[in-house]
């Protein structure tokens, strides 16, 4: 079992043990934790009651944050022709067919999204073992089988990101970094949560959000209260 650094420790016994934060008491902290020489990105994990070996109880969709991840993100594109064109002159990083197909297999992944024309699916599947278990396997309910390829490199680059969860029923994704304002890192985290929320199934049973919590790159999480939460953002929606 791998030990924690001096540094996490350290970080670690500044926080209360036990202590459940509103959102601005966490915010606020995981600013403070995150003091690394680098500029650390500041992560949300949100525990689902849901069942995730069920297939009807599956979350899956994307959310456009509205001031970005701080990041740039590295788009791939499987097109041909006169969309290929265009994916790039949207701002695709990588653009191809058969010979970004290979080199995939080959197991270079320098990327952390990629789309895919439709008619473009039928060699892109080859990829499914591959891409799938890291989330990158282009899929048409979250927008990345498309043709309108521009508008969808422009999302992605944009700081639109795919709400997945995992077996575990978990979903953890980036909110911005840690110089961001608070205000603006909240803005991200709502939308993120609200987004989650909208997409409950219908055949969820019990409380669906059961934990929520933040954390910087090299801190440790801290633990929001989930009623207060969800209380702030319904403000936020009404």
């Amino acid at each position: 079992m791998p030990t924690k650094s001096r540094r996490f420790e350290e970080l670690k016994n500044k926080l209360e043990p036990g202590k459940i934060y509103t959102v601005d008491e966490a915010f606020q902290m995981v600013k403070e934790l995150a003091n690394a020489k680098f500029d650390e990105t500041i992560e949300v994990a949100v525990k689902l009651g849901i069942d995730p070996k069920q297939s009807d109880q599956q979350i899956r969709g994307t959310v456009s944050l509205p001031h970005g991840i701080g990041k740039q993100v590295r788009v791939l594109v499987f097109a041909q022709g006169e969309k290929a064109s265009e994916a790039q002159a949207a701002g695709a990083d990588y653009v191809g067919g058969e010979e970004l197909i290979e080199k995939i297999q080959s197991g270079w992944f320098d990327f952390e999204s990629a789309i895919a024309t439709p008619d473009m699916m039928r060699i892109v599947g080859r990829l499914g073992k591959l891409l799938g278990p890291k989330g990158l396997m282009p899929n048409a309910k979250v927008g990345t089988v498309t043709f309108d390829i521009a508008q969808a490199v422009k999302e992605i680059k944009a700081g639109r990101l795919e709400i997945r969860n995992d077996r575990y029923g978990n979903i953890h994704l980036p909110i911005g970094k840690a110089s961001f304002d608070i205000s603006k890192l909240q803005d991200n985290f709502f939308a993120l949560l609200e987004t989650i929320v909208r997409m409950k199934p219908s055949v969820a049973k019990g409380r669906y959000v059961r934990n929520i919590a933040i954390a910087s790159t090299m801190s440790p999480g801290l633990k929001l209260d989930v009623n207060t939460t969800l209380a702030r953002m319904e403000k936020r929606v009404a």
